[in-house]
């Protein structure tokens, strides 16, 4: 390992702020119809095929992570550079900053129905039985959940596996979107690759509830009241994972999340997290601030993490 990884993935945290994601060819689409195209010719309604299904795709995405690392080891340069491209490929966190401002932005100027049309660029709920309030509250809810998803596990797993661990948790949280959720349909053939899913985001979940905790105050958020909503409430989650930093995102910003939530396959009645008053469009402008200052850390923890591995 050469310091190149700490560059590479500084640099791809700078790209992903400067740049978003990429307009044309994404990895992560090109992936996903990849995806698609398997999935139609193995589908059947059983946990043996869907095993078999995550296990090409995010082994496969793997191997190619290891092939392009093996071939640029020997050239701090070029590991850092081709480090660089694939954090910005996987990191989405400035294209959730967009959306969520864009959000808070339409609730804001009370325009509801185009607030209701935004949501699915963020989430799959059911946003036509949504308020304003309600709106705010699956915002702040995705923005938390997708901090952790798309920003610290990708990040955590490129300080740990360099290019291999970012390119698989990305595969493997890909699928966990497209097929791992509890419909008919996905119920058994998406176990693995929500099960794969959970198992990867175990640490950087809790990771990034610490660190909402510590960045709270700098954006005007409350840090003990993160941490302790965050030991209080995240268990009682249907999530291992999106509890976490759920539950310390409602500390921070004093507001409650959880209740009532609905999805076009299922209604599940979740836990109350926090305490005070609902979501409003000002908590998802904090929200969105927070995400980025906690991207911001976790940029600067990666590349230091991964330079003390390498001395």
């Amino acid at each position: 390992m050469s310091a190149g990884r700490a560059v590479g993935l500084l640099l791809g945290v700078a790209a992903d702020a400067a740049l978003g994601d990429p307009r044309r060819g994404h990895p992560v689409a090109l992936f996903g119809r990849a995806a698609q195209k398997l999935e139609k010719a193995l589908y059947q309604d059983r946990r043996s095929t869907g095993v078999v299904y995550t296990g090409v795709l995010v082994g496969g995405t793997a191997a190619l992570g290891v092939l392009l690392q093996r071939s640029v080891r020997r050239s701090p340069v070029l590991e850092a550079a081709a480090t660089g491209v694939v954090t910005w490929a996987v990191l989405g966190g400035t294209s959730l900053a967009d959306e969520g401002t864009a959000m808070a932005r339409l609730l804001d100027a009370g325009e509801i129905d185009g607030a209701r049309e935004r949501l699915g660029h963020l989430c799959g709920r059911d946003a036509a039985v949504l308020d304003g309030q309600g709106l705010a509250r699956a915002t702040v809810e995705s923005i938390a959940e997708n901090t952790s998803d798309a920003v610290v596990a990708p990040l955590v797993w490129g300080a740990v596996a360099g290019i291999p661990g970012l390119a698989a948790y990305r595969a493997a949280n890909t699928l966990d979107a497209m097929v791992g959720h509890r419909s008919p349909r996905y119920r058994e053939f998406g176990w693995a690759s929500a099960r794969l899913d959970d198992l990867l985001n175990l640490v950087p979940a809790r990771f990034a509830a610490v660190l909402t905790a510590v960045c709270a105050p700098v954006v005007g958020g409350a840090g003990g009241g993160a941490w302790r909503t965050w030991r209080r409430d995240a268990a009682a989650h249907p999530s291992p994972n999106a509890g976490q930093i759920e539950a310390a995102f409602a500390g921070a910003l004093e507001i409650r999340l959880g209740g009532r939530t609905v999805y076009g396959h299922i209604t599940e009645q979740r836990p109350i997290m926090g305490e005070g008053r609902t979501a409003d469009a000002g908590d998802v402008t904090r929200s969105v601030e927070l995400s980025r200052l906690i991207g911001t850390v976790t940029g600067v923890a990666a590349a230091a993490t991964a330079l003390l591995r390498h001395r």
